[in-house]
């Protein structure tokens, strides 16, 4: 494939085969998210403790794998011909698919008596090794984006073609689910809860997910074109570059690195709205299962059509991203999709029990959850600009604070469930009712604060840009001295 001139536009079959790389990724997150909980304690009868502390494992390990592997993507030079950026997710890409499998498995050895401690050290190195995989997967990814273009819209439209194929990664983890629990005929009499017979359900299912995924990485790698940045290649300063211009007619060339990165006020103003988003999303993911089968008493069946209704609302949103970004801006896009689920949380927490109108309140989560991500994605992509040669790090730090806090989050929740010792008692049905209205309407709230702040004082790199003032000031202050000098030096000779 032809590598697209500066400032041409991206053809459509990089566009797709660029979004096709975190498809594994997105697979994997959604049943990471949606099933591993239910899983671990409903499926194989592990304390909500233990469920709990796995994905906090899990959260903690991609949390602090995901800056630092920013930072060294940032800095490496690509693997021979292979660009930076693609090497980094080859790599992860290997790691998920080596390591997944195990996570939706029984432990192998494990019998009745087992102790659950022996089966969290179990599953610890497979998780592990999955979250470098995710992050470095997921990171590469995400910095390919401003290398790949430059235009403002086009960012929202590549981030929006992301967004799609993650829905769309979504719909088919839940379709999957839907089919495969449908499929059991041969225990009529206990398929309407979860139990140990759905063990071959979760192994199947993984399995399907990784195989799938990985033609769609195999898509991604054949399909995407990276420019090549030999280590040491990105533009830094050289012994024989003059520190001061001797011509004013040129600014200095803005380079960021990590550190100034951290002065910057902006950093943190998208760092805290990106947390706030994924935490709406992913807790809302999270529990949503539970809400269905312990809340509301709806048959397992629906741990898989409602999520599917959700990621087709958010599928058909995706696609109005940009036209919605173009006419009334980044900020008031973010607000319309806060209010979307400010409406969620307010539906949910005055209905009890719900028939068909969950359909509706599954429409708005998906399309309210559609809305902010993508929107908050394409503000870190705004932060960034031209400083692409950092990207890494900064889309490693905003995942750090979304893995941590969904991390405690989860363990938080977990720790106050009103049941300890068993699936479910009658005063947990009252207890996922409440955590979905928070965790969407609660943070919500949170999130809008935040997004007045970026309101008032816009995105933008303050620091950065005066001490490069400071540097042109004092190139024009050296330039008229040494004008000076040399007319003094003409006359004395004259």
């Amino acid at each position: 494939m032809a590598e697209p001139a500066l400032g041409a536009a991206l053809p459509l079959r990089a566009r797709l085969s660029f979004a096709a790389g975190h498809f594994l990724n997105d697979l994997c997150a959604s049943l990471w998210f949606t099933y591993l909980l239910l899983y671990l304690h409903a499926v194989l009868g592990y304390s909500h403790g233990l469920a709990g502390g796995l994905l906090l494992v899990g959260q903690v390990a991609d949390g602090l794998c995901t800056p630092l592997v920013g930072y060294e993507a940032d800095r490496s030079g690509g693997c021979g011909r292979y660009g930076r950026r693609k090497s980094w997710h080859l790599a992860g890409t290997t790691c998920v698919l080596l390591s997944f499998p195990f996570i939706f498995n029984p432990c192998l050895g494990c019998k009745e008596g087992t102790p659950q401690w022996a089966a969290f050290i179990y599953y610890l190195p497979f998780i592990i090794i999955f979250q470098f995989g995710w992050a470095a997967t997921q990171i590469s990814h995400l910095s390919l984006i401003p290398e790949l273009v430059t235009s403002d819209h086009e960012k929202v439209e590549l981030t929006a073609f992301r967004y799609a194929f993650t829905v769309m990664a979504n719909i088919t983890v839940y379709g999957l689910a839907w089919l495969l629990l449908n499929l059991q005929v041969d225990q009529p009499e206990q398929t309407e809860h979860l139990g140990i017979q759905d063990v071959s359900v979760f192994r199947n299912l993984s399995l399907i997910v990784v195989g799938l995924g990985a033609v769609f990485s195999l898509i991604f790698h054949l399909g995407t074109k990276e420019k090549l940045y030999p280590l040491g290649s990105v533009p830094q300063p050289q012994e024989s570059t003059p520190l001061l211009q001797k011509e004013p007619t040129g600014s200095p060339r803005s380079v960021l690195v990590w550190k100034d990165w951290l002065l910057e006020p902006s950093f943190y103003q998208v760092a805290v709205l990106y947390m706030a988003t994924r935490l709406i999303v992913n807790l809302s993911q999270t529990y949503i299962a539970m809400y269905l089968t312990n809340s509301l008493l709806l048959s397992k069946k629906y741990i898989a059509t409602i999520p599917l209704v959700m990621y087709i609302s958010g599928f058909l949103s995706s696609f109005l991203m940009k036209p919605v970004n173009k006419w009334i801006g980044r900020n008031l896009t973010y607000f319309v999709g806060i209010l979307v689920i400010l409406a969620f949380a307010s539906w949910v927490s005055m209905s009890r029990e719900m028939g068909a109108e969950i359909y509706g309140v599954a429409v708005l989560l998906g399309a309210g959850s559609a809305t902010i991500l993508v929107t908050s994605l394409s503000m870190t992509a705004d932060l960034i600009g031209t400083n692409t040669h950092s990207s890494a790090f900064v889309y490693g730090a905003m995942s750090f604070t979304d893995k941590m806090a969904n991390g405690l989050a989860v363990m938080l929740i977990q720790n106050l469930h009103p049941c300890p010792t068993e699936l479910c008692c009658p005063a947990c049905v009252s207890f996922y009712h409440w955590v979905m209205v928070l965790v969407t309407g609660g943070i919500a709230l949170a999130a809008t604060v935040f997004l007045c702040c970026i309101m008032i004082w816009p995105i933008r790199v303050r620091f950065h840009d005066i001490a490069l003032q400071g540097l042109n000031e004092a190139g024009m202050q050296y330039h008229e001295t040494e004008s000076a000098e040399a007319r003094s030096t003409s006359s004395t000779v004259n």
